[in-house]
């Protein structure tokens, strides 16, 4: 395997059209220079808004990790900046995660946290990366990125009929 060191930045976000009901993800990912590499969407019914948030993100990640695959490259050391307008998202899983990890998967009340499934898989994704850090973008405040991954999730809802 050939060693590339580069960064990257994952776009991802959510949309539901009722919560619950029809709902989408739209991710695209970003090389250090810019260049997309990925752009993926996807439906799903029926489903809530914070599912589709995190699943716009879990797909971030897999994508990135097959993308690397595909080219023979081991990257794993190479920064990568995950960008969700989803503070229930980034929230989570650089402040709660470990705190129910603690708890053995619950909260603090006892209870399991809702998407226990999809935060564990984003957990656990989070941890094949060396370097990854999350931030939080104000949605629908012309971030370019999260503006398209925005349409994505509209276009994916619309061409399914939703």
């Amino acid at each position: 395997m050939r060693e590339l060191k580069s960064a990257y930045g994952i776009f991802a976000d959510g949309a539901c059209r009722g919560n619950p009901g029809p709902g989408a993800w739209g991710v695209l990912i970003q090389d250090a220079q810019g260049e997309i590499i990925l752009k993926s969407s996807g439906v799903d019914v029926p489903t809530t808004n914070n599912k589709m948030e995190l699943e716009g993100v879990i797909r971030g990640l897999k994508g990135l990790i097959e993308k690397w695959i595909e080219e023979g490259v081991s990257d794993r050391l190479s920064p990568v900046f995950v960008y969700s307008d989803s503070k229930y998202v980034t929230e989570g899983i650089t402040s709660w995660v470990t705190g129910w990890k603690n708890r053995g998967w619950k909260k603090a009340d006892g209870k399991e946290p809702e998407n226990l499934e999809l935060w564990r898989e984003l957990d656990q994704l989070k941890s094949r990366f060396d370097t990854i850090t999350f931030h939080w973008v104000k949605g629908h405040a012309g971030h370019p990125q999260n503006e398209m991954c925005d349409q994505m999730c509209n276009h994916a809802l619309d061409e399914a009929g939703f």
